[in-house]
C-alpha cells in the first residue's frame, strides 16, 4: 500500500518554534583525531533541522552524542533546560526511550519479529501493555501506508517498507525529537522520494522534530534549517521559509568555529 502524503486543506504545522535542545561546546576525541572542535547549536521544537558536510566532518558523531548515544569529551548537550550528559546509565536509557527516536541507513529491524512487533517493541520497553504498545504500533503503520503489512517480517518487506517501519518504530513513544542518520542513503530515487515526503508529512501532519545527517542534496527541499560542517566545525547555517522553501532573507550564516 502507497504512502499518501497530507494535501492542501490538510496541512497542519505547529508553529510554535521554541528551543528544546541545546548543544554548548561539544568537543569529541578519538585518540589524538579530534571529531567535534566546539560545536554550539540549537535545536528547536517542530523544526526539520538538516545536518550536511563531507565525509569525516563529524556530522554523525554530533547526531548520536546530541541523540545520548555517545558521550562527548567535553560539553554539554541540554533537553529543556536538563543537562543530560551526567546522566547514569539507567536514567539515561530510560530518558532516551521516552524522549528520542532514532532512524538508521540500513533500518536496524529485528528479523525475527513482525513489522507490528518491531514498532511496539519501544514501547513496551518502556512500560507499556502489549496491547497499548501494538494498538499505537497499528496506528502508525497504517498512517504511513502499511497496514497490509503488519504480520511481515523484514525479509518480506522492501527496502522503502522497511525504512517505513523503522520510522514508525522511532514514533513509537511519541518522541520529542526523531534523530536520523542516512535515512534515504541506501534506498533508490522512487523510495528516497517517499522517505523524504513521509519525513515532510510526518513534520506538517503532528509538528514532529526531526535532525538529519544526510548526505542527500534534496534534504534542503524541505528541510527548514541545513547546518554545514567540515573538520568537525560548523561552517554555515541557512534557514528556509516553513511554507515556501525559499531562503529567509535575512538568515546570516553561522560564525566559523575556531580555537
Amino acid at each position: 500500500m502507497p504512502f499518501v502524503p497530507l494535501r492542501g486543506s490538510d496541512l497542519y504545522w505547529n508553529s510554535k518554534i521554541e528551543e528544546m535542545i541545546r548543544i554548548e561546546g561539544i568537543r569529541k576525541s578519538y585518540g589524538d583525531l579530534e571529531v567535534l572542535r566546539g560545536i554550539d547549536m540549537e535545536i528547536s521544537d517542530g523544526e526539520i533541522l538538516a545536518i550536511v558536510g563531507p565525509s569525516g566532518a563529524g556530522k554523525t558523531t554530533l547526531l548520536q552524542i546530541a541523540g545520548t548515544l555517545d558521550s562527548p569529551g567535553s560539553g554539554r548537550v541540554c533537553y529543556d533546560g536538563t543537562d543530560v550528559t551526567g546522566l547514569k546509565d539507567r536514567k539515561l536509557s530510560a530518558f532516551r526511550n521516552a524522549n528520542i527516536g532514532f532512524v538508521f541507513q540500513f533500518h536496524q529491524l529485528l528479523p525475527e519479529f513482525t513489522a507490528l512487533e518491531n514498532v511496539a517493541m519501544p514501547a513496551m520497553i518502556g512500560g507499556k501493555s502489549r496491547s497499548k504498545a501494538e494498538a499505537r504500533a497499528k496506528e502508525l503503520l497504517c498512517l504511513l501506508g502499511l497496514g497490509d503489512r503488519l504480520g511481515h517480517k523484514p525479509a518480506q518487506l522492501s527496502g522503502g517498507e522497511k525504512q517505513r517501519v523503522a520510522i514508525a518504530r522511532a514514533m513509537a513513544n511519541e518522541p520529542s525529537v526523531v534523530f536520523a542518520d542516512e535515512p534515504t542513503g541506501s534506498l533508490d530515487s522512487r523510495n528516497r522520494d517517499e522517505i523524504r515526503a513521509i519525513i515532510r508529512d510526518l513534520n506538517m501532519r503532528l509538528g514532529q522534530t526531526f535532525v538529519i545527517v544526510t548526505h542527500d542534496p534534496t534534504v534542503a527541499e524541505y528541510a527548514d534549517r541545513v547546518v554545514s560542517m567540515a573538520d568537525g566545525r560548523i561552517v554555515s547555517e541557512t534557514i528556509r521559509n516553513k511554507h515556501s522553501g525559499e531562503v529567509v532573507p535575512d538568515a546570516e550564516p553561522a560564525t566559523d568555529l575556531t580555537d
